[in-house]
């Protein structure tokens, strides 16, 4: 690879043999991303570990929770805040890729989708959890519709499973995408949670498309 550097200081990255232009437009938006350097020099695994540190900033998600679920993993950052935050909390994260171990937190390379994961998740929590957080994203297939569609039946079940794992009073995160969840997933959770706001942390990125909708004070099985 071979870096140059532009005015202000910018990195610049030459178009090497066999990697495309956008693949070079990708690596310099990383060299000059502030969040990326910084969750190098933190420890973090990605700079999404930004995005839960100023929603938390923002929402006290954090705030003594002792049993957490983290949908869509890895890489892990988001586990390793509420790791440095809650350090006695208990944590389990599932992911379809790999994710390397993270001490103090159980991680399980399983499809949220399937049968067998809800059940299996509660069964590792050990009891109600205080916050369900969703980083999860459906590949996209270059279809605007089809990709929000697939997003958005992410958010639907990551809603419901939360709905059947969380205590009184504890609180949902999604991640979702061209400007906030659908009408219908909103009235539900407003039905069940005592506020619903959708959120763009700083850390996300302004070119991108993704929003946060943050669920608190839920009102317990069935409550209205």
């Amino acid at each position: 690879m071979t870096r140059g550097t532009g005015s202000g200081g910018r990195q610049r990255v030459r178009t090497a043999r066999n990697r495309s232009a956008a693949s070079t437009r990708w690596l310099e938006r990383q060299l000059n991303d502030p969040y990326v350097r910084k969750a190098r020099s933190d420890g973090y695994r990605s700079r999404a570990a930004y995005k839960l540190l100023e929603l938390d900033e923002k929402f006290g998600l954090l705030r003594g929770v002792t049993r957490v679920i983290d949908l869509g993993v890895a890489p892990g950052g988001w586990t390793q805040v509420v790791r440095r935050r809650r350090p006695a909390a208990r944590i389990v994260g599932i992911d379809l890729l790999p994710t390397d171990p993270i001490e103090g937190a159980e991680l399980v390379q399983m499809d949220f989708m399937s049968d067998a994961a809800p059940a299996l998740l509660a069964e590792m929590l050990g009891g109600d959890a205080d916050l369900v957080l969703s980083d999860m994203a459906a590949n996209t297939v270059g279809h605007a519709q089809t990709d929000h569609l697939r997003t958005m039946a992410l958010v639907e079940a990551a809603a419901e499973f939360a709905a059947e794992v969380l205590r009184e009073g504890g609180a949902f995160v999604a991640k979702v995408f061209a400007g906030g969840a659908d009408a219908g997933i909103v009235a539900e959770l407003k039905r069940r949670f005592a506020t619903v706001k959708h959120a763009k942390p700083p850390a996300s990125r302004k070119e991108s498309s993704e929003w946060y909708l943050i669920a608190q004070g839920f009102k317990g099985r069935g409550g209205e």
